[in-house]
Order: structure tokens, then C-alpha cells, then sequence
């Protein structure tokens, strides 16, 4: 294990109790609950993180999408007549 810190926190009565129970439970020490708690957090941050950025990206992609695909259909309305005729000749 890296070097590690001593630290001091303030819980209150109520959550240091439940604390302790799963610790009692779990054989384990408040130390290790704690350490694994923050590693928790900090990873459900990083994923909720992500989403928001993906989320945002799509969104944006989304828009840019739509913009194209309007100025496409204008353009190339004649070319996608002659591909449906060659398609429908094919038949």
C-alpha cells in the first residue's frame, strides 16, 4: 500500500453508529470502511462525469446531425431520385 495519512473527521452520532455495525458486521475497521467508501464515491463521480459528457456530446452531435442531414436532402434530392429509379429498374 502507498504511504497513507492519518486524518481526523467529525461524523455525526447517527451515521458513525451505522458505520460501526457494518464494520462489526463486516470484520473489518473504520479505516478500511472509509478508504473503500471515498474509492466508491469517487468512482460513481468519475462514471456520472462521463455520462454528462457524453450526454452533452450527443446533444451537440445531435444538432449538427440534423443540420446536415437538412442541407443533404436539399442537394442531393436529384441524385437520390436517379438512385431510386436505378433501383427501381433493378427490379
Amino acid at each position: 500500500m502507498t504511504e497513507s495519512k492519518r486524518i481526523m473527521i467529525s461524523l455525526p452520532n447517527t451515521l458513525l453508529q451505522e458505520v460501526d455495525h457494518i464494520v462489526e458486521t463486516e470484520k473489518r475497521n473504520r479505516s478500511e470502511f472509509i478508504r473503500e467508501a471515498m474509492k466508491l464515491y469517487i468512482r460513481e463521480r468519475h462514471k456520472i462525469e462521463i455520462r454528462e459528457t457524453m450526454k452533452k456530446g450527443y446533444r451537440e452531435m445531435g444538432a449538427m446531425n440534423l443540420t446536415l442531414s437538412e442541407v443533404g436532402l436539399d442537394l442531393d434530392v436529384y441524385a437520390l431520385k436517379r438512385y431510386e429509379a436505378k433501383l427501381a429498374e433493378c427490379e
